[in-house]
C-alpha cells in the first residue's frame, strides 16, 4: 500500500542530526571581573566603579551605633561624602547626632567621592537604607544593614564562618535586645564560650557580628543579666578601637 504522502529526509540522508542545544537561559556578562575602580580590595564598590549613595533613615530616640561604627570602617578605604539631615518632623535632635559622622566640610566635587553616606533622622520604627536608590529596595533592620555595609569591605569568608556571623547577629537582634532575661542569660553564655576560645566571636577578626553585638549592648544597658568576664573584656577591646569609642560618646 503506497503511502498518501511522502517527505524527503530534511537532513540529508543517512547523515547524521546534530542538534546544538543551549546550556543556559540568559547569558550575562561577569561584573565581578572589572577593575577599573580605584578602591582597593574592595566589594560591591570595586564592581561598579562610581560613587553610589547609601541613604539611611534611623530613628534619634534609638541611634544605630553599629552602622556609625560601620561608617568610619568604611572612611578608612573609601573617599566617603558624609552627611547628616533632619526630617521636618523630627524636632530638637541632640547636637551630638547632628555631627555624628564627624565635620561636614565638602572640599572635592561629588564625582571625586566613591560613596556617599548620608544618615536622616526621621521617626522610624526601625532603621531603613537604601544603596543605588533607583535600583534596589529597601533594607529594614539595624543587623541587616549593618550586614549589607560589612560587605562593601569586600571580605571572604567560608559558608561556615558566614553562618556564625549570621547567627550571632540574629541572636542579638532576637533574643539580646528582644528577648527577656532568660534569652539574654543564653546569649551572654554562648558569647562567654566563643570569647574564651578567640579574642572576637567568629575567630581571630573583628566580623560585623562583633559590631552588631556591641552596638546592642550599648543600647540595653538596662539588661537584666551582669556580662560574664569574657564579654567584659571583649567589650573594653572593642571601645579601645576608634571608630567604637567615637560612637560611644553618641550616648553620654
Amino acid at each position: 500500500m503506497m503511502p498518501m504522502y511522502q517527505v524527503k529526509s530534511y537532513h540529508g540522508g543517512c547523515a547524521s542530526l546534530r542538534v546544538e542545544l543551549p546550556t543556559c537561559m540568559y547569558r550575562l556578562p561577569n561584573v565581578h571581573c572589572r577593575t577599573s575602580s580605584p578602591a582597593s580590595k574592595a566589594g560591591h564598590v570595586q564592581d561598579y566603579g562610581a560613587l553610589k549613595d547609601i541613604v539611611i533613615n534611623a530613628n534619634p530616640t534609638s541611634p544605630p551605633l553599629s552602622l556609625l561604627v560601620l561608617h568610619r570602617l568604611l572612611c578608612d578605604h573609601y573617599k566617603v561624602l558624609s552627611t547628616v539631615h533632619t526630617h521636618s518632623a523630627v524636632k530638637n535632635v541632640p547636637e551630638n547626632l547632628l555631627k555624628c559622622l564627624g565635620e561636614q566640610t565638602k572640599t572635592q566635587p561629588r564625582h571625586e567621592y566613591q560613596l556617599g553616606f548620608t544618615l536622616i533622622w526621621k521617626n522610624v520604627p526601625k532603621t531603613q537604607m537604601k544603596f543605588s536608590v533607583q535600583r534596589m529596595c529597601p533594607i529594614e533592620g539595624e543587623g541587616n544593614i549593618a550586614r549589607f555595609l560589612f560587605s562593601l569591605f569586600g571580605q571572604k569568608h567560608s559558608a561556615v564562618t558566614s553562618t556564625l556571623i549570621d547567627s550571632w547577629i540574629d541572636r542579638a537582634t532576637f533574643q539580646l535586645k528582644e528577648g527577656g532575661s532568660k534569652e539574654q542569660a543564653a546569649v551572654f553564655r554562648s558569647m562567654n564560650s566563643a570569647l574564651g576560645k578567640s579574642p572576637w566571636l567568629v575567630g581571630n577578626e573583628l566580623t560585623v557580628a562583633d559590631v552588631v553585638l556591641w552596638s546592642v549592648l550599648q543600647q540595653t544597658g538596662d539588661c537584666s543579666v551582669p556580662a560574664p568576664a569574657n564579654v567584659h573584656r571583649w567589650m573594653k577591646a572593642c571601645e579601645n578601637l576608634a571608630p567604637f569609642s567615637t560612637a560611644l560618646k553618641l550616648l553620654k
